[in-house]
């Protein structure tokens, strides 16, 4: 939750899967449903949301961070970095940004 009012206090548009009806439960293809509706960008470190976007172009933003186990600080320290490259990214039809040692993009 830290990570969504860091964003929100910068005036983006942020939530936590925690906030959907299914909470933490909620299934990989509604997370990216409801982020592909809204035209929100997935955060995760989860792998399954790479494949699925390879594979079904969904959803259609994506961040995946690789960096394993960081401090929810670290976290932020690292979007924070690539806010700018997120920012001009957000304005394509949809992209696949790895956040780790080093950033790796692909667009639709």
């Amino acid at each position: 939750m830290k990570v969504v009012k860091y964003l929100a206090s910068l005036g983006h548009s942020a939530m936590h899967v925690n906030t959907l009806p299914s909470k933490s439960s909620s299934k990989d293809s509604e997370i990216c449903l409801h982020a592909d509706r809204q035209e929100l960008i997935v955060i995760t470190k989860d792998e399954d949301f790479r494949n699925s976007f390879l594979l079904r172009q969904t959803p259609k933003k994506l961040v995946r961070i690789t960096l394993g186990n960081i401090s929810n600080q670290s976290l932020i320290e690292l979007l924070e970095r690539n806010l700018p490259l997120i920012a001009k990214l957000n304005d394509t039809k949809g992209f696949f940004l790895e956040l780790g040692g080093s950033a790796v993009v692909y667009t639709l």
